[in-house]
């Protein structure tokens, strides 16, 4: 049932306003001189007290603010989708590090721009909103700041909440100040949640039910990561009809796992070659080290070498390349889950066609596995052993591969229907024509 009237502020939100009037020259000192150290020029560097660097377009405006990389990168494609509906939109994304606007600048969808978001003051937030006056807010993801909420709010701006993903900590926290989170949540019009655990979890904490929307992973049908013909020409070439699999955004501790496992296979496959690709490319001599110690040919990527018939593992310690290497090979492992990392982003590989194992420590992307792994799209393991027992059986028995690959094609497709959905709730929330560029 809707609420007859909105919750107010409460005195944890006034003294959080003043508590940010006080921190707010430290934090800009923080800020800006990360910024300056990254090489920014100072008219950039001022976005973050709200001053924009760029002119506020004609017509309609809807904002997307995200935290960094990840979340920037995931709204692109619902951009670009929202874009061909809307064709009299402008877009404007704020994120907060200079790689992510960097990236973006390289990705950006038709009429859209990026500016670095305002500290969460009143001066700046008001100063952002008076040059911008966006008429529909989209935050992604759990990036919650309470000022910039309530004062977009209270322009007139409809503010959504789109992807929500809190942990469980965030939840305990908010949980425990119920007055607060029903404020905060109220500032929003749509919440469009991951997963029915999220849904839950915002209703528990005070959000209207009737606000609350299923939508699909933004990440799940981001644009597939870019392919290096050239390279995928060059390394299949020198890999011939050798068997491959790829271990994919591995971290320290794993990698002895994946060498023991992948020893294990050679027993049976003695041709198969391993392409190990670290999370972290400045690890490649430890990692090259690793491999050695382990007693196994390896050739490096980063000295531009390319696997020859011998090599047993190609050390790929480059950065940018991973799309690459998921189009060489379908058979996946990902990493950060070995270990109590969190996972990483199991859509890319999906998206490249891959079936994807999985250790059991992807607690950023729980019920996402597992609903892969009841699909059949996923495997999960724990050990050396059963990594290798899961790449063998994928190896030597291709119908069973390919059940997952097409488990994993449908998943992607349902996720990518479901976007269409979201587009048409958000749309559904923009004047009709016109816009505040007035």
């Amino acid at each position: 049932m809707s609420r007859t009237a909105p919750a107010r502020a409460t005195l944890l939100y006034s003294l959080y306003c003043g508590a940010s009037a006080l921190i707010a020259p430290f934090a800009w000192r923080k800020v800006a001189g990360k910024l300056r150290d990254y090489g920014l020029p100072e008219d950039r560097v001022r976005e973050r007290l709200g001053h924009a660097s760029l002119p506020r377009p004609a017509g309609r405006l809807i904002w997307f603010h995200a935290a960094s990389v990840g979340e920037s990168l995931s709204v692109l494609t619902l951009i670009a989708r929202m874009g061909e509906q809307a064709p009299d939109a402008e877009f404007l994304i704020t994120s907060g590090t200079p790689t992510s606007a960097e990236l973006i600048a390289k990705r950006m969808p038709p009429r859209c721009r990026h500016q670095f978001p305002p500290l969460d003051t009143a001066a700046a937030v008001d100063r952002f909103l008076a040059h911008w006056r966006p008429d529909l807010g989209v935050f992604v993801e759990s990036e919650l700041w309470p000022q910039m909420l309530v004062r977009a709010r209270k322009t007139g701006c409809p503010l959504v909440l789109l992807n929500a993903r809190l942990s469980d900590k965030s939840v305990a926290g908010w949980t425990k100040r119920p007055d607060t989170a029903r404020f905060i949540l109220d500032q929003f019009a749509l919440l469009v949640t991951q997963n029915r655990k999220t849904a839950a979890n915002l209703q528990a904490m005070g959000a209207a039910p009737d606000r609350i929307r299923p939508g699909s992973n933004l990440k799940a049908v981001s644009a597939p990561l870019p392919v290096d013909q050239d390279t995928l020409a060059k390394v299949r070439g020198s890999i011939g009809e050798r068997p491959v699999w790829v271990a994919s955004s591995t971290h320290d501790g794993e990698e002895e796992t994946v060498l023991e496992a992948h020893k294990a296979l050679l027993k049976q496959h003695p041709g198969l070659c391993l392409l190990l690709a670290p999370r972290h490319p400045e690890r490649g001599g430890k990692v090259e080290a690793l491999v050695k110690q382990a007693g196994l040919s390896c050739a490096r990527r980063s000295k531009g070498v390319l696997p020859g018939t011998q090599t047993q593992v190609y050390l790929a310690d480059t950065l940018g390349e991973v799309g690459t290497w998921y189009a060489l090979c379908p058979l996946v492992f990902l990493g950060g889950s070995l270990r109590d990392i969190g996972g990483h982003n199991p859509f890319e590989p999906m998206q490249a066609g891959a079936a994807v194992i999985s250790g059991t420590g992807h607690y950023n992307f729980a019920e996402t596995y597992a609903e892969l792994t009841a699909l059949g799209a996923a495997a999960e393991v724990r050990t050396a052993a059963e990594l290798a027992d899961q790449v063998a059986q994928w190896l030597e028995k291709p119908e069973v591969f390919q059940s997952a690959r097409d488990a994993a094609a449908q998943f992607i497709s349902r996720q990518s229907d479901q976007l269409d959905t979201t587009v048409d709730a958000l749309l559904a929330l923009l004047p009709h024509e016109g816009g505040r560029d007035g």
